[in-house]
């Protein structure tokens, strides 16, 4: 049975997702390297409250980054040739994972991540949050964006 856009939707955000998310342990852990190497905190409260800001914005803004991955895909590459890379082998899920970096470094996405980037921050000060934090926040993300652009070139 040929596959729908909304099968292949859900496919790519569910593959995108798993590869972007972390567990809270991985999470910290890759955190806290992150902070030591860039020296941007002082202290482990610092780390702490940084860490404690991370978890609740990093997957909603790579949820609707994956979104408009999969939303410009499908307006531009037919859906026969989308169901190819949408079979579930490793090579594929690679070639997806890949496009998907390549989409992220366009300058529309670029624009897009500086925009929901300063906007996380605009929220974490209406919050009454350390604007600082936000900011390593917001480096964090763009350094974990790098990460996972290496590991989708060397697949």
């Amino acid at each position: 049975m040929p596959m729908t856009a909304d099968d292949a939707r859900a496919h790519i955000t569910a593959l995108l997702l798993e590869r972007t998310s972390q567990d809270e342990a991985r999470r910290k852990e890759a955190l806290r390297d992150y902070l030591d190497v860039t020296q941007a905190t002082t202290d482990q409260a610092t780390s702490e409250a940084l860490a404690g800001l991370i978890p609740a914005l990093m997957p909603t803004l790579y949820a609707k980054w994956i979104g408009m991955f999969a939303d410009r895909l499908l307006e531009t590459v037919p859906l026969n040739q989308v169901e190819l890379v949408c079979d579930g082998s490793a090579e594929n899920a690679a070639a997806l994972t890949l496009a998907y970096v390549m989409f992220l470094e366009s300058a529309r996405m670029e624009k897009q991540i500086d925009e929901d980037l300063a906007a996380l921050g605009a929220g974490a000060a209406a919050e009454s949050q350390d604007q600082e934090l936000a900011d390593m926040a917001a480096s964090y993300i763009r350094a974990r964006l790098s990460v996972l652009a290496e590991k989708a070139k060397k697949q």
